[in-house]
């Protein structure tokens, strides 16, 4: 149910917004057996802001923008009171004792949090598999996975059980699920959004975002949640347009750059390519001009990210010791023995990888080989863009290069799983902001995403093609049914 929808009852006062929760909470007993999104649910605190904004409705007080709109988190993002798991036996009994800043934002607008969703071990995945708490389904087919690390929050909006839930994106963790389950996934500009509270995965790479049923409610969502914020020093202290009332506007001649290298690699598979390319001739006839550019280094994304992603994780997981916080092995006869066992026992079989492959990299005599080199890469990747954009408005590629794929096909296999990042990976890179949006189905009838990518803070125009074409396209009118 998307937000205007939401919004209707709520106003017509034929329900209570306690009751419209209540209903949420119901369907979340009864259906989430069958997907595993959530790993824990809030109903107490649920129903308490939900009793308040009542109150407002009874008294004709002015409601806050996002009241009575309930929202799940992905839960690596810390809410006050609230277990904070990111997934794993590390933290499985941790309760955060502070609020993100994007949750507590989330909250004084009147949103409502149901509870914290299904991820990848610490955001370490893309196809919410290697959770402590078990694999999510997806919604469309409950064969297949969700994707990944936001897996949980997709699949909970896909699901309609909740109205929109929050995720973060170190390398298409946001935008890879939605795509996968057939919704709006978008990821802001970094540092459009203040990090404080998110987990670390990778700091230079990390960020929050929206997954919504709609554009429009992306928008509204990335507009409660942006903004300066002094608790983190890279977030940007920039001016943060009205992102709703920026859609709608005409895209007669948006200049729209298809990148040539997305289309020509070998792993794209046909049917997703055929949708995208069907996507790009609706936004010719919708007026917007097609043009074909090259970013050479596109495709050395997917390496480039495998280098420095792991060497910031093996950084800051490096807190994680036994000692002040988290889990602590029972073994160990001196201090090195206790941290070695709690963390071979409390981290799963890919985070230990990632801090292997990163401690590795970083290691002396390997950085400048490793570490170094893919810096450079990096920097070569946003100067591609750059050039990219001289030309062009926006950029449009797939969001993945296949729908999503059954359970267990990669499990012990995890770098053909590393190349379903393939196509949002240069995204987070290069710090820009990014969008998947549904464009059709595949001959199984599972979802295809289409990503559209802007320029630095350039989220109205990404949101604003994108909204455009999901009204003239009318790609899901229906989500799945139980």
């Amino acid at each position: 149910m998307d937000f205007k929808s939401l919004r209707k009852h709520i106003n017509s006062k034929n329900a209570s917004v306690k009751e419209l929760i209540n209903d949420f909470f119901v369907k979340i007993d009864s259906k989430d057996t069958q997907i595993n999104s959530y790993i824990s649910t809030t109903k107490d605190n649920a129903i308490a802001q939900a009793e308040n904004i009542d109150k407002l409705l009874q008294n004709d007080e002015i409601l806050p923008p996002l009241a009575g709109i309930p929202i799940a988190i992905k839960d690596n993002i810390c809410t006050k009171g609230v277990l904070t798991t990111c997934a794993s036996e590390m933290l499985k009994n941790f309760v955060a004792p502070y609020e993100s800043t994007a949750s507590s934002k989330l909250w004084s607008s009147g949103g409502i949090c149901l509870g914290k969703t299904n991820l990848d071990e610490f955001a370490m995945g893309s196809s919410t598999e290697t959770s402590v708490f078990g694999v999510t389904s997806n919604p469309w087919d409950f064969n297949r996975v969700p994707g990944g690390s936001s897996g949980g929050s997709a699949a909970s909006v896909a699901a309609g059980l909740c109205a929109a839930a929050i995720g973060s994106d170190t390398g298409g963790s946001i935008r890879q699920p939605a795509s996968f389950c057939g919704v709006v996934g978008l990821k802001p500009t970094y540092g459009r959004v203040s990090r404080w509270g998110l987990v670390a995965f990778a700091s230079s790479l990390d960020q929050i975002g929206p997954i919504t049923n709609t554009v429009s409610d992306a928008a509204e969502i990335l507009y409660s949640i942006s903004g300066k914020d002094p608790l983190d020093s890279t977030c940007l202290d920039k001016p943060v347009p009205n992102y709703l009332s920026d859609l709608n506007k005409s895209i007669k001649d948006l200049k729209i750059g298809i990148i040539k290298e997305c289309f020509e690699h070998p792993g794209l598979n046909r049917e997703v390519k055929e949708s995208v390319l069907s996507g790009v001739e609706r936004f010719k006839t919708l007026g917007a001009e097609i043009i074909e550019v090259e970013c050479p280094r596109f495709n050395d994304g997917i390496a480039t990210y495998y280098v420095i992603a792991p060497s910031e994780a093996s950084a800051n997981l490096a807190r994680y010791d036994g000692v002040k916080y988290g889990y602590r092995s029972n073994e160990g006869s001196n201090l090195l023995d206790m941290t070695s066992k709690s963390r071979a026992e409390g981290f799963g079989d890919e985070v230990q990888r990632r801090i292997l492959i990163g401690t590795y990299a970083l290691s002396a005599g390997y950085s400048d080989a490793y570490y170094k080199k893919a810096q450079k890469v990096r920097t070569l990747i946003r100067k591609d863009f750059d050039n990219a954009f001289k030309k062009v408005d926006i950029l449009l590629t797939p969001t993945c290069p296949t729908t999503a794929f059954l359970k267990g096909d990669f499990v012990n296999d995890p770098l053909s799983m590393y190349l379903s990042d393939l196509l949002t990976v240069p995204a987070n890179l290069a710090g820009l902001p990014a969008i998947s949006i549904p464009c059709g189905f595949d001959n199984k009838g599972l979802p295809i995403g289409l990503q559209l990518i802007g320029n630095v803070l350039e989220e109205d125009r990404i949101l604003n093609a994108a909204n455009i074409f999901e009204i003239d396209a009318q790609v899901i009118k229906t989500r799945p049914l139980f």
